[in-house]
């Protein structure tokens, strides 16, 4: 699609909700932020311009306009959320900079990739040690482990084409796949996490923790990190089973890369210390931005960081921006009236249908939906705030309507070779074909299903969020 066409497209959902007549129920003002609201949800997936400039241009209409006030615009910037995502990123480029993330990849391996199978359950638990450090999963997956697993697959002489399927079809998508269950485990593991939690927040006045969250989903988590790389190597076999060189390479890089460095030490210092008070938040209420803020005054003042690096991070600035309209528009959302209005429509709808086949359907129609997106935050943006209402209009507890949408806002990008950051990265690589690639993808969602929904569902009840 051309850049006209998307703008054009863009401005006309703005103005022809706009100019359309206002719905029984609702303020003027609650319409006309729905329609830029939507307008900017249509101008992140068809990119007229960067996404950055759309939220931009999305809140300055909001103030001449005066369906918010200019003073309560640059509240956008200011929140506890937006914060802690760009503290993140900053946290994430500290990891990479100092080499402790391949680090420890590589550890991992040389001590338990000796066949196929453990050489991909030792890239999980790689995944799982720097996954609540690095909010990015382009980052995390495309950056930081991609380059192994394609050294791998180079290393045992598996090369797209005919002898893709000796290791590197497996190994690339299973660690692909694995990648998106993290993003699912820990609030910090991906952009779009705390944003939902905020969201849920603002709609349904539910307070998820780094901790309540991480508890909710890690049963479900470890169960899926387990089956899905073994399923896999039922279903689509590598060739090649034994792979006692990965340990071998594992040992040679380590070799080269020498020993653990003074900025290593500290980042893994820092490390432990951030997840420690994450995780003990509730008892010492400290707040979780001021947290991600200790770890980076720390880094700082000893050097990991230099100011360079953080004024350089540029997706952390950029998602800065547009987080930030994206979380006012939907506090403004629902303070004006939108969101109780339409959470009465679907109360509507679901008459009748009991919490957990609401709970069902919403985690469902998110996940599947994903198909037609090319990214995640996107999908949040447009669809989180509304299913997240669908379950507590039927009756469901509000932490889980809230948490079982934000599961399927993390493992929706299984689907497809666009659908997330990383998704072009793997399968770019050349190993897999489409329809391949979307058969294994549709069959993986048809497993967090059960896991997340069935087997989480029941995890919770045990928590008593039930």
């Amino acid at each position: 699609m051309s850049k006209k066409l998307a703008a054009l497209l863009t401005v006309g959902v703005v103005l022809a909700i706009w100019f359309s007549p206002v719905p029984a129920g609702l303020k003027p003002q609650a319409w006309h932020l729905f329609a830029i609201f939507m307008g900017t949800v249509v101008g992140f997936i068809l990119s007229p311009i960067e996404a950055g400039s759309v939220a931009l241009v999305a809140l300055t209409l909001t103030a001449l306009t005066n369906t918010i006030k200019f003073n309560e615009v640059l509240t956008a910037f200011s929140g506890g959320t937006v914060w802690l995502i760009v503290s993140a990123f900053i946290l994430a480029r500290a990891f990479i900079i100092t080499g402790l993330g391949k680090r420890i990849a590589y550890l991992v391996m040389r001590s338990f990739g000796d066949s196929s199978l453990k050489l991909v359950y030792s890239l999980v638990i790689s995944d799982i040690i720097i996954g609540p450090a690095i909010p990015s999963n382009s980052a995390r997956a495309g950056g930081l482990v991609f380059p192994i697993v394609q050294s791998l697959a180079h290393a045992f002489d598996s090369k797209p084409g005919e002898s893709s399927r000796k290791i590197g079809a497996y190994l690339m998508t299973s660690v692909w796949h694995i990648d998106f269950v993290v993003s699912a485990m820990f609030m910090t593991a991906m952009v779009g996490n705390p944003i939902a939690a905020e969201m849920a927040k603002k709609i349904l006045n539910v307070d998820i923790t780094w901790m309540s969250w991480f508890i909710a989903a890690s049963v479900p988590g470890i169960i899926a990190l387990i089956t899905i790389p073994y399923v896999l190597y039922k279903i689509y076999p590598p060739e090649i089973k034994r792979t006692p060189e990965a340990k071998e390479m594992a040992n040679k890089v380590l070799k080269e890369m020498g020993p653990v460095s003074r900025g290593e030490k500290i980042m893994m210092a820092v490390f432990v210390g951030l997840l420690t008070l994450w995780a003990t938040a509730e008892i010492t209420k400290l707040n979780g931005t001021l947290i991600a803020f200790i770890g980076l005054c720390v880094l700082l003042v000893t050097k990991v960081l230099t100011w360079d690096h953080v004024i350089k991070e540029t997706k952390a600035w950029d998602t800065l921006v547009w987080v930030g309209s994206v979380i006012l528009m939907s506090d403004y959302l629902n303070k004006t009236g939108f969101i109780p209005w339409f959470a009465k429509i679907l109360e509507h709808q679901m008459v009748g249908t009991s919490m957990i086949t609401a709970v069902v359907l919403s985690f469902v129609i998110y996940l599947y939906s994903h198909y037609f997106f090319a990214s995640m935050s996107a999908h949040i943006t447009s669809m989180y705030g509304a299913l997240i209402t669908l379950g507590v209009a039927s009756g469901a507890p509000p932490f889980i309507s809230a948490f079982v949408v934000a599961m399927a806002s993390n493992i929706c990008g299984c689907l497809t070779h666009f659908g997330s950051g990383p998704s072009p990265v793997y399968f770019g690589a050349g190993y897999v074909d489409q329809k391949t690639w979307w058969k294994l993808g549709f069959f993986v969602s048809l497993m967090h299903i059960v896991i997340w929904v069935g087997i989480g569902g029941i995890w919770w009840k045990f928590l008593g969020y039930w």
